[in-house]
């Protein structure tokens, strides 16, 4: 069977203040292209349907007429709810989802619900486990119905989710089936590709890879927005995000994932480019290095070679109209006490702790993604 493996759309998302609609049409009209060409089986768009969990109507229309058109090259389509998206609201589309054939799983009500099984016109049978991103709190809720014992249920978050799968996956016993799992989250080793801020991707949220059991074909996971494989007991894959969502993510390369598999034959997955959206470029220099700039399809932040003064950003981007961040090259700023209160003005806490560890040279890991998710839990009390 052909699998196309896509995921976190992010439709909505707004680039420092820029409306991306129209790239996400493109991007998404491109997708349906390579489905059309392709010509998979199965569809499996692994989370972060939407960037928010109020989407606009018009984000939603855009995502359900994807979906349907992904659905009428033939392929059976399944989606799931990620971190960025309101399961519940997901869940609430289900009768058009299933009126559209469109198998979408929001969240975890019933566990039943999200054993999927088809059969390809090859005759090939296929089983799939849709499990939507769980919270740590929903994490223990979904566990337990089971009948888990308190002692039991009282796990890490990676227990809880080895648990889940174990029990779901007991059908995979069966022989002579493709056994497939979809999900949104982190796995312990994988790289986040520079774009992923949540909470969601550190601390107690990474689970090894070693949750999937072995008699897995295929895994197609959600979540961290760079395209890769991931060591583990079976074949497991980010499919990536098929456009750069921000600036940290500008070395990604956009694509999805054809994975060709079947019961006795190991999944072989090649990457296709999606190439719609503009790309995100990080551009350095003196005005007059800048005015030598020639990136007319790409975004641009603009780290500025001069000393600060005003108008300065204006007269970046008269030379450089694409040009949505525009900052003081840090290099210029051996000494930041001054300019840093300058630079405080309309700028975000997550823009000024960025730049103290530029300043600093503080490269290590989650230590952004932590302020993020402290940051966002001050911020939703007061």
């Amino acid at each position: 069977m052909r699998i196309l493996h896509t995921s976190d759309w992010h439709v909505g998302k707004v680039l420092k203040g820029r409306d991306r609609r129209d790239e996400h049409r493109r991007v998404l009209a491109q997708v349906i292209e390579i489905a059309q060409a392709e010509k998979p089986d199965l569809v499996i768009v692994a989370g972060d349907l939407y960037d928010t969990a109020a989407p606009t109507a018009e984000s939603t229309k855009l995502v359900t007429r994807a979906l349907s058109a992904l659905r009428r090259t033939g392929a059976r389509v399944v989606a799931i709810g990620g971190n960025h998206d309101n399961g519940h609201a997901l869940d609430a589309l289900r009768p058009w989802a299933d009126a559209a054939g469109i198998e979408l799983r929001g969240s975890f009500d019933n566990p039943k619900d999200l054993l999927i099984e088809g059969t390809t016109e090859a005759g090939e049978r296929w089983r799939l486990i849709a499990l939507p991103f769980l919270s740590q709190r929903f994490a223990v809720r979904a566990v337990e119905m089971y009948e888990l014992t308190e002692a039991e249920s009282n796990q890490t978050y990676a227990d809880l989710i080895a648990r889940l799968i174990g029990k779901l996956s007991e059908p995979f016993a069966e022989p002579g089936v493709v056994n497939l799992i979809t999900s949104h989250l982190t796995l312990v080793g994988a790289s986040t590709g520079g774009g992923e801020r949540e909470a969601h991707t550190i601390m107690g949220y990474a689970v090894p890879s070693t949750v999937f059991p072995q008699n897995t074909h295929y895994v197609a996971l959600g979540h961290l927005h760079r395209s890769q494989r991931v060591i583990g007991p079976c074949p497991v894959r980010y499919s990536g995000s098929p456009l750069a969502v921000d600036f940290g993510e500008e070395e990604n390369v956009s694509s999805v994932a054809i994975v060709d598999v079947g019961v006795d034959k190991a999944a072989q997955v090649r990457d296709v480019p999606v190439t719609e959206a503009l790309t995100l470029r990080t551009v350095r220099g003196t005005l007059e290095q800048l005015a030598t700039v020639n990136l007319p399809e790409a975004w641009l932040r603009v780290l500025v070679r001069e000393a600060p003064r005003p108008g300065l950003r204006e007269d970046v981007q008269e030379l450089l109209p694409n040009a949505l961040e525009v900052r003081i090259d840090p290099d210029m700023l051996p000494d930041r006490t001054g300019a840093r209160a300058a630079e405080r003005a309309g700028r975000s806490p997550r823009e000024l702790f960025g730049d103290y560890l530029d300043s600093r040279g503080n490269a290590e890991e989650g230590v952004r993604e932590l302020f993020d998710a402290l940051y966002d839990e001050v911020s939703s009390n007061q």
